[in-house]
């Protein structure tokens, strides 16, 4: 969080005050940011990475590393500071990315799923924008091109960890030649630290209520119900209304005599939805609603991240409720205030199990459901609902 200590020992946050006595004081004044997800904008996709800039204070706060053999202690060979290369990540997936909005006041925070990062580097190699670079995003410079171009796919055994990286799953690598001698020697004094991206993409959630007003509601052919949940004639159907539900594939049944179709692969992830059934009210067009829908946008990315890091540990953390859980959270479903208080519940006990280190079942397990963001905010609507009563 852009909690800063001033000068006078108190805290501000981004760029406001010196009012907060201490760090937990001003991160608590701020537990309620704005975490908006950014994606590719598909009318503009040659606009997604239209440069890298190299900067003293970068974005993702990863320092880049260069070929200097007495400074940087890469542990390779041998290696020719001449040869004037840096190897930077350029995105890391699920990373929150502070941002302040001079013209509304606005502190809030980014960031990009694995599938944007590899849509951005992708729509940056295929537009030719490798020879576009500048410093501290201002000023365009020549002599500084991007040679090389890749995406993390087995964190602990990638091409970066030669470079005392580890990084998740979906990051963008970058390795970049600075033939420009002014940039190499500020690089080489400390100065520029980092690579920050420059790009046009979009809020996920505007383009989304863009979209579903011009689409119509598609209708599936349910046919009836068994023990409280949808069949229908065809396995198309069942299958597009399992990914609704935060599950895959069908099951058979039969229902006066035909054989119908369920969602879901089989039967054992439905007492998890009969649970989550309690968000939802089916009805002719499987359309479901419930009672909240402005949950924390960082229980979202918490819950997507969640999921990348269970499936690069083959899925072995969590049980099928937190893996429905997350699929939920990271759909924003709707929720009840039945399943707020069942969240709230399993926070508050799994939170000592959260270690932040995500080799950790526990703490894949407490994001899953949303972590630190999603308690905090449970907690407050569970204690508002008990007011009332």
């Amino acid at each position: 969080m852009p909690c800063k200590e001033c000068d006078n020992g108190k805290y501000k946050w981004g760029d406001g005050d010196c009012q907060y006595d201490n760090l937990q004081e001003c991160e608590k004044a701020h537990d309620t940011y704005d975490i908006v997800e950014l994606i590719v904008d598909e009318n503009n996709e040659e606009l997604a990475i239209d440069a890298i800039s190299l900067v003293t204070s970068p974005a993702i706060e990863t320092d880049f590393v260069y070929f200097n053999d007495i400074e940087s202690n890469l542990t390779l060979a041998k290696v020719n500071e001449e040869e004037r290369l840096l190897v930077s990540p350029a995105l890391i997936p699920y990373k929150q990315i502070y941002r302040y909005d001079a013209n509304k006041d606005r502190n809030y925070y980014v960031y990009f799923t694995a599938e944007t990062v590899r849509k951005a580097a992708e729509a940056y190699m295929k537009h030719q924008n490798t020879n576009s670079a500048t410093l501290q995003h201002e000023e365009k410079v020549t002599g500084v091109h991007t040679v090389e171009s890749w995406i993390v796919e087995d964190s602990k055994n990638d091409k970066s960890n030669l470079y005392g990286y580890e990084l998740p799953k979906g990051t963008w690598f970058v390795s970049m030649r600075v033939n420009n001698d002014e940039v190499w020697e500020r690089i080489k004094s400390g100065e520029l630290k980092g690579l920050s991206i420059e790009g046009y993409f979009v809020d996920k959630m505007e383009t989304l209520a863009k979209t579903d007003k011009k689409k119509k509601k598609k209708k599936y052919a349910q046919v009836g119900e068994i023990d409280g949940f949808p069949v229908f004639d065809n396995i198309e159907d069942a299958v597009e209304v399992a990914k609704t539900l935060g599950c895959e594939g069908y099951h058979e049944h039969e229902l006066e005599g035909e054989k119908v179709y369920m969602p879901c692969s089989d039967h054992e992830i439905l007492d998890t939805l009969l649970e989550l059934i309690e968000d939802a009210q089916a009805n002719d067009t499987c359309t479901m609603l419930a009672s909240y829908t402005d949950y924390p946008k960082g229980a979202t990315a918490n819950a997507e991240r969640a999921i990348i890091e269970n499936e690069e540990r083959g899925n072995k953390c969590a049980t099928q409720t937190g893996k429905v859980r997350a699929q939920q959270l990271a759909a924003r479903k709707p929720i009840s205030y039945k399943t707020v208080k069942r969240i709230y519940s399993y926070l508050s006990r799994a939170k000592t199990y959260n270690t932040g280190d995500y080799n950790d079942c526990g703490t894949i397990s407490y994001n899953l459901w949303g972590g630190d963001v999603m308690l905090r905010w449970s907690e407050r609507v569970v204690k508002a609902e008990n007011k009332t009563k």
